[in-house]
């Protein structure tokens, strides 16, 4: 009896120490894209995913705020440089059953069974404003393809979800990885200026340390929107894995 006692100790000794060593590896790769300060823990977790799929982590841009063509700025959740083109990728913590469709302003989330509702402006369009600033700032090139994701964490279910415009996709967590393979197996994209890419992305991602900038895209936002429901989204840490870098950003 000693003895097992002493082997389900050590047991429970080694899964703590790994929990911890998955997480410290976990935030040490999440500190090659950006700080761990910085938006949400399902951003973090998207950034591991990429990281997982082979992405340079130079090619990974998170929390990015971007000037739009009336001088306000606009907060894009992550751009990945590849070289088929841009991927845009839109967020959401939702629980409950999502409807809409891309046509659709708001969308709308059901929870305890329908006895309560709540709208929310369509992700698919306010992914679409973020990619019309993202071209309007890259005037080099303005015929690079730009792909856009919607990725919803939390328990929700998407019901009825329609879309039918060329390079969108509304995804859950565990079919990143099958729309990346997708988006990658598009031809190579001829941009104009890969230094003007660069440039941007970088200076976007600098923005969101201003305080005037970022307070200053908060007010536009909070004036813009309707309605918009909480997240009941609970957060598990992805475990640490071997992955491999791509040979080039994009």
């Amino acid at each position: 009896m000693t003895i097992f006692l002493i082997l389900i100790g050590f047991c429970f000794v080694a899964v703590i120490a790994l929990v911890i060593y998955s997480n410290l590896q976990s935030r040490k790769l999440i500190k090659q894209v950006t700080s761990l300060h910085r938006g949400e823990r399902s951003e973090h977790g998207l950034i591991l995913q990429l990281l997982y799929s082979g992405f340079n982590p130079r090619a990974i841009f998170h929390d990015l705020y971007i000037k739009k063509p009336n001088g306000e700025y606009t907060q894009v959740d992550l751009v990945v440089a590849t070289s088929v083109g841009l991927i845009v990728f839109e967020v959401k913590d939702y629980s409950g059953w999502i409807f809409g469709n891309e046509n659709q302003k708001y969308w709308t989330q059901i929870l305890a069974y329908g006895k309560e509702k709540h709208r929310f402006y369509n992700p698919i369009m306010q992914n679409k404003g973020h990619i019309n600033s993202l071209r309007y700032s890259l005037p080099s090139n303005r015929n690079v393809p730009i792909f856009s994701v919607v990725v919803f964490y939390g328990n929700c279910n998407l019901k009825d979800i329609t879309v039918h415009s060329k390079n969108t996709f509304v995804v859950y967590p565990d079919t990143i990885k099958s729309v990346i393979n997708y988006i990658m197996q598009c031809p190579n994209a001829n941009y104009g200026d890969k230094h003007e890419i660069m440039r941007v992305l970088n200076k976007a991602v600098e923005n969101g340390l201003d305080p005037l900038i970022v307070s200053s895209q908060r007010y536009s936002a909070n004036k813009y929107s309707h309605n918009k429901p909480q997240s009941t989204y609970s957060y598990f840490r992805l475990p640490w894995r071997r992955f491999i870098y791509r040979n080039k950003l994009f």
